[in-house]
């Protein structure tokens, strides 16, 4: 008891005492609302229950709310300071510290502000702190709040899962998942305050498996059959000559008898690679799990995979690397645009010159757009003026037709240029489906992974003018 008195007289007492002053009684409500705040996040997370999945959480968790913490529990000993300091000055030290007393008025003040300020505090920093997480699950602020993400917002908003938001494809579920972006996003929010991230921002490997993302709303064994795709292609002619190419894929998947057939029924079985770089365009070693257990290796490289190289699981990302960014060729891009109307196929040249301007070299955006816009306009105004003067607003269509399809995928601040980002899907523009079909990954037993194009499609028509094909079909 006599240790519990001298405890109550030369340090509980001095501590009410003097921490009964502004400075540290704001700083006791901080750290408490700070306190609560930062207990009621852990208990969500803990319990894995109506947490947010943001991988920017920890933003306010990991950052905010401690610095608060720590903020409040500085002024606490900051106020003491000045008020003992204070007092010492004017003389007005008491020899005899007063009690802790609930019916002293001056200490009932103090508490009563405490009690005020922590629950005001609670309420602005517990409803800044649910906005806040509330605006870090849209899909804008991942993509808008941070400038090195233009060109992946760019091109989300041009994707079949534009409606898709961010967190579905980018942070696993559970509680392992959610751990690991809310650490990750921490690093990448470090990375862009200290201006030391890639450029370009590469995916390599960060994706979660498609198993904790694709497939909570795709279903791989879903059976599709054969799908027809044509693709429209404009000429360098003067006329932009207009051709069609026709395709059958057989998409396939797992029928109703529960036969696998098809691109997707082929790549439905256990299969792994090692790839030699980190876009994962480069595979020398491949091999299949078959059904009874037994492995087949299929090896495009006479040497044997590095020991410690870690056999990544072929799944839907590895082909559809695309699905949320879409990134085109400039051939691409401007076939897509042409089918819709602009830029028109009525201006001479305008494919071969509008392929020019956008492939060309540019500094930065703003520069790709006047040089572009203005390159066209002089080309028809120089070359074809009867152009110039009776389709002058096709010709101002298709100039900004043009610059927009160069701001979509082109980013020269973050050294984004055409090709920078390979899509897995076919094989014309990039290796794709070459990277394991191109005949030289061959087993010990000398079967090798098939390149026979008639497994994945038939080519029923081949840059044809009106393919009578699409005729017979009604689709001209």
């Amino acid at each position: 008891m006599a240790d519990l008195e001298q405890f109550k007289k030369n340090w509980l007492r001095p501590f009410f005492f003097y921490g009964n002053n502004i400075t540290s009684l704001i700083g006791g409500a901080l750290t408490t609302a700070s306190a609560l705040i930062l207990i009621g996040f852990w208990v969500i997370q803990f319990f894995g229950h109506g947490g947010s999945q943001n991988p920017y959480l920890g933003i306010i968790v990991d950052l905010i709310l401690p610095a608060l913490f720590v903020l409040g529990l500085i002024l606490i000993p900051i106020g003491i300071f000045f008020r003992q300091r204070r007092l010492k000055a004017i003389g007005k030290v008491p020899s005899i510290y007063p009690e802790v007393d609930f019916s002293s008025p001056a200490f009932r003040h103090g508490i009563d502000f405490v009690v005020i300020a922590t629950f005001i505090n609670f309420v602005i920093m517990g409803t800044a702190s649910y906005r806040g997480v509330a605006y870090m699950d849209t899909p804008s602020f991942c993509g808008q709040a941070c400038h090195v993400m233009t060109p992946e917002w760019t091109a989300y908003h041009v994707s079949d899962h534009s409606g898709v938001p961010c967190t579905e494809c980018h942070v696993a579920s559970g509680f392992q998942g959610y751990v690991h972006a809310k650490v990750n996003g921490t690093r990448q929010l470090m990375m862009v305050l200290f201006h030391d991230y890639p450029r370009p921002i590469m995916a390599d490997g960060k994706l979660p498996p498609a198993s904790a993302t694709c497939m909570k709303c795709h279903n791989p064994n879903t059976y599709i059959g054969d799908k027809l795709v044509v693709k429209t292609s404009f000429g360098d002619d003067e006329k932009n000559s207009e051709t069609q190419t026709v395709v059958l894929m057989h998409v396939g998947g797992r029928n109703q008898f529960g036969h696998l057939s098809g691109i997707h029924g082929a790549h439905l079985a256990h299969i792994e690679y090692i790839s030699t770089d980190e876009q994962n365009q480069t595979i020398p070693w491949v091999r299949k799990i078959n059904a009874d257990g037994s492995i087949t290796e299929f090896n495009a490289s006479t040497k044997a995979p590095p020991p410690n190289a870690k056999w990544h699981t072929m799944d839907c990302i590895d082909c559809h690397n695309r699905a949320a960014h879409s990134f085109y060729t400039p051939a691409q891009a401007l076939n897509q645009d042409m089918v819709a109307g602009t830029p028109s196929t009525s201006l001479p040249f305008v494919h071969k010159e509008g392929l020019d301007l956008i492939k060309a070299t540019y500094s930065s955006q703003s520069e790709a757009d006047a040089k572009i816009i203005s390159g066209l306009e002089t080309f028809y105004r120089t070359q074809y003026p009867q152009v110039w003067n009776g389709q002058r607003a096709l010709v101002d269509q298709a100039a900004k037709t043009l610059a927009a399809i160069y701001d979509q995928n082109v980013f020269p601040f973050m050294k984004v240029t055409w090709g920078t980002y390979p899509n897995n899907l076919g094989h014309n523009d990039y290796p794709g489906c070459f990277r394991c079909h191109d005949g030289s990954h061959t087993s010990a037993s000398g079967v090798s992974i098939t390149n026979d194009c008639t497994v994945c499609h038939n080519l029923v028509a081949m840059d044809e003018a009106n393919p009578k094909e699409i005729t017979a079909l009604g689709m001209q």
